[in-house]
């Protein structure tokens, strides 16, 4: 029974790890790290250029600029982030990696008994960095399914949609404008151009043109398709929802 209970834990173990940097090939740096208030010491740059040397290639938060592969599936790409974490005496970071869902996929620590920031910190990340592996990456997800062979036989995947749904690409609410991109056949994102961040996702529920949605503020509501324009029930502070129109442009 213990030996059972041992196996079981570790099969736990390594389901919940089998996600790795080194799966991915493009990692979002921002243009300032968030932690650091007047000055982050040039560490966006010098971890630009270590992570080109493990082979990663560098995007900016900048979505509209993605190549192609990556913009047409943010969940290709993982957002890079370094926290100050300085002590009295000591600077510190923590290296973190995030995929599409702010979930850390890896985290690594470093320290520098230098002290002056300028040179503490960027050696600092230099130790941080010892433990991320070279880019090795798995096959791109596609944005949409195409034909499969299985058993023996052709299946055609297609992209679940109602009559309803919207075929414009771009929707506005007279506030913003969002880009519509599909993920995959059961879910797509709406995204403000120039950020790495969807501002919501959008998955299938049993219900035709019904969608479970996650904001960017981690927020969970529904949305759906009405008269060729995306809505979205708005939680407020009160509890109650407003109705937010995104129409086709």
């Amino acid at each position: 029974m213990k030996k059972l209970l041992m196996l079981t834990l570790v099969v736990c173990s390594t389901m919940a790890f089998t996600q790795k940097v080194s799966d991915y090939k493009y990692v979002v740096i921002p243009e300032k790290f968030k932690t650091f208030k007047n000055s982050s010491f040039g560490l966006e740059a010098y971890l630009a250029k270590a992570l080109q040397g493990k082979k990663y290639e560098i995007l900016t938060e900048a979505m509209d600029k993605w190549p192609s592969e990556a913009r047409n599936n943010s969940c290709n790409v993982i957002n890079a982030e370094v926290l100050n974490d300085k002590s009295l005496f000591t600077n510190k970071v923590i290296l973190q990696f995030k995929d599409c869902n702010k979930k850390t996929i890896f985290e690594s620590k470093g320290r520098s008994d230098i002290k002056e920031f300028e040179e503490g910190f960027p050696d600092a990340l230099k130790q941080a960095l010892i433990d991320v592996a070279f880019s090795n990456p798995i096959e791109m997800l596609p944005a949409k399914m195409s034909d499969n062979t299985q058993n023996g036989q052709n299946i055609v995947s297609k992209t679940i949609v109602s009559s309803k749904t919207p075929e414009a690409n771009s929707y506005s609410n007279g506030k913003f404008t969002l880009q519509k991109i599909q993920i995959d056949p059961t879910q797509f994102i709406l995204a403000k151009s120039g950020s790495s961040v969807p501002f919501a996702t959008f998955k299938s529920t049993s219900k035709d043109a019904v969608f479970l949605v996650k904001l960017a503020d981690g927020n969970t509501t529904i949305g759906y398709f009405e008269n060729g324009s995306i809505v979205i029930d708005m939680p407020q502070a009160d509890g109650k929802f407003s109705k937010e129109v995104f129409a086709a442009k």
